[in-house]
């Protein structure tokens, strides 16, 4: 274990986030995780599979103050210290033009994905500058739309996951330089803070409202099951890094390979068949979108 301190990870009742607690858990790290929903089944199943960590659950609305407030004083009182609090809750409002999402969704999904993570961060460096001797990281989860381009269908998601990368910038050179014309801050504890991409990942936030052909590609050439990208990506978010790095899953590397295998060797997904169907494993449950539970 590089530092002392526990982890905080949002949305984290499936998915990504889940996967991510499993991962810390295995390296004896003591895991917080919330949801907008209950928790409690989800950290029953990590605590029997990844023993070697404890968990703590409990519901947070990301997008609401008073909610967050109160994640931020539990994460304290079961943790002690924060070592990494990663904002991964998120959602994508369904995939239609802008003109067919309903007033009360546009808001959802900026309050969720923007709000959410700029509330969660104010948090997080609220108690992690008061860590003396201790640097306190930082993750917020980046997505398609970060490097700009368009987001047609996504349109509400991709414009709050440009505004990400923004937000670190600007965090980074509040925390390194201070802010121009007032005196730079002095705490006893240190602060970075990062962006993680987890990529294409098979959960409900990447197939609900896919088609085949969307199915097929880009999904079946790039994206992965949650425990996959977890696994590649905790070491990364817990080794030595410069404030304001960036830790991603689909890595250029990664992306030319996926791309080698599958159209130059010829290699079919494992996840989806040549219709743009979800293939299912035996014995595992799936929703109507083809999410594995």
């Amino acid at each position: 274990r590089r530092n002392g301190g526990g982890v905080v990870v949002t949305g984290a009742a499936g998915g990504v986030g889940y996967a991510y607690a499993g991962e810390f858990m295995d390296r004896g790290y003591d895991v917080v995780i919330c949801d907008i929903k209950d928790c409690s089944i989800a950290a029953k199943a990590l605590t029997a599979a990844h023993p070697n960590g404890r968990v703590f659950h409990t519901t947070c609305d990301v997008s609401d103050a008073a909610s967050v407030e109160s994640l931020g004083k539990f994460a304290v009182e079961k943790l002690g210290t924060v070592g990494y609090w990663i904002n991964n809750a998120g959602i994508n409002g369904g995939r239609r033009a802008l003109m067919d999402v309903p007033l009360n969704t546009v808001e959802l999904v900026v309050k969720v994905n923007l709000l959410g993570v700029l509330l969660g961060t104010k948090i997080a460096m609220d108690i992690m500058k008061d860590q003396e001797g201790f640097t306190g990281e930082i993750f917020n989860t980046v997505g398609s739309g970060v490097k700009g381009g368009g987001t047609p269908g996504y349109a509400c998601y991709g414009a709050t996951k440009r505004g990400l990368p923004q937000l670190t910038a600007s965090l980074v050179k509040e925390l390194d330089e201070g802010v121009q014309g007032y005196e730079k801050a002095e705490f006893p504890g240190k602060i970075k803070v990062h962006s993680l991409s987890p990529g294409m990942v098979f959960t409900k936030l990447l197939l609900d409202d896919s088609t085949p052909e969307l199915r097929k590609f880009p999904f079946g050439v790039l994206a992965a099951q949650p425990e996959e990208v977890g696994a590649d990506l905790v070491p990364k978010i817990l080794a030595e890094k410069p404030n304001g790095s960036s830790v991603e899953f689909l890595t250029t590397d990664r992306i030319l390979t996926k791309f080698f295998e599958r159209f130059v060797l010829q290699k079919k997904s494992e996840y989806i068949d040549d219709d743009g169907n979800v293939i299912k494993v035996p014995g595992a449950q799936y929703d109507e979108d083809g999410v594995r539970a």
